[in-house]
């Protein structure tokens, strides 16, 4: 085989990989993926055209920019609750986490909640950030309302579909 028959072949393999990379992004309905070995880095990224909020993590000299990531809508009465059994966990207000990460509430260590039990929210309003691979993923109010319940602790690990918040 030639060398640019080689060339062509990689090219069409890394393509390949690329374009499924792309659908696993769209069926999770993830924010990016990325996939990394010793001699290929592929990196395949959604940037939605809304707002966009600098927060760093706890530890963090710098952080890059957020990405903005909806609230999942309630989970369906016959899906298991991935918060533990929580009374509230099919809550209508439940806002569970649509991704695996870190959860802090506050833009950097030391600032004001960007909620606390009790706060009147608007629908889109910032609740907290989702940290997942470095990438800080704002997490927004599903409804206007108030914060019945705040289901997490700074800094503490969560999983997809757990609940985070319940707004009445």
């Amino acid at each position: 085989m030639s060398s640019a028959d080689k060339s062509k072949a990689s090219l069409s393999k890394e393509a390949k990989l690329t374009s499924e990379l792309a659908t696993i992004l769209d069926e999770r309905s993830l924010t990016d993926i990325e996939l990394e070995t010793e001699s290929l880095s592929i990196r395949v990224s959604r940037t939605p055209a809304t707002q966009n909020v600098v927060a760093s993590a706890p530890a963090m000299a710098a952080a890059p920019a957020p990405t903005p990531a909806a609230a999942p809508a309630a989970a369906p009465a016959d899906a298991p609750a991935a918060s533990g059994g929580d009374d509230y966990a099919n809550h209508a207000g439940a806002v569970k986490s649509p991704m695996v990460g870190t959860y802090y509430e506050s833009a950097e260590p030391g600032a004001a909640p960007f909620v606390k039990e009790g706060d009147t929210v608007a629908k889109g309003q910032t609740i907290c950030i989702i940290e997942a691979m470095k990438v800080m993923n704002t997490i927004t109010a599903s409804q206007a309302g108030t914060v019945k319940h705040i289901a997490c602790e700074n800094g503490q690990p969560v999983e997809y579909d757990q609940l985070l918040v319940v707004i009445e």
